[in-house]
């Protein structure tokens, strides 16, 4: 099994910057996608920033400009610094990976969540 442990929420002011972590961690292989999500209340789960199968970063329109996705592949972890934060950016953050892991002998796809963390940006 892989664990995602997400870290740096919190609250902060409208203008603020934060920035998070995402540590993967378990039995992998390799990491092809890995990435940040957000849900806010009675909003569908959006895409913030992501690194891709293809190689490509992708980023939500709302965070273009922003946001900073970047990676440590010898760590499995990537970071998130967010910046110029505004109100509408409240939302619990998740991060996603997509990749192999070893299960006994064989290996095997896997996609896991983080728990979340709270991001508050008060006006």
């Amino acid at each position: 099994q892989v664990q995602l442990v997400e870290s740096g929420g919190g609250l902060v002011q409208a203008g603020g910057s934060l920035r998070l972590s995402c540590a993967a961690s378990g039995s992998i292989v390799s990491i092809s996608s890995m990435g940040w999500f957000r849900q806010a209340p009675g909003k569908e789960r959006e895409l913030v920033a992501a690194f891709t199968s293809a190689g490509i970063t992708n980023y939500g329109d709302s965070v273009k400009g922003r946001f900073t996705i970047s990676r440590d592949n010898a760590k499995n972890t990537v970071y998130l610094q967010m910046n110029s934060l505004k109100s509408e950016d409240t939302a619990v953050y998740y991060c996603n990976a997509l990749g192999l892991r070893v299960v006994g002998s064989d290996i095997k796809k896997f996609g896991s969540w983080g728990q979340g963390t709270q991001v508050t940006v008060s006006s």
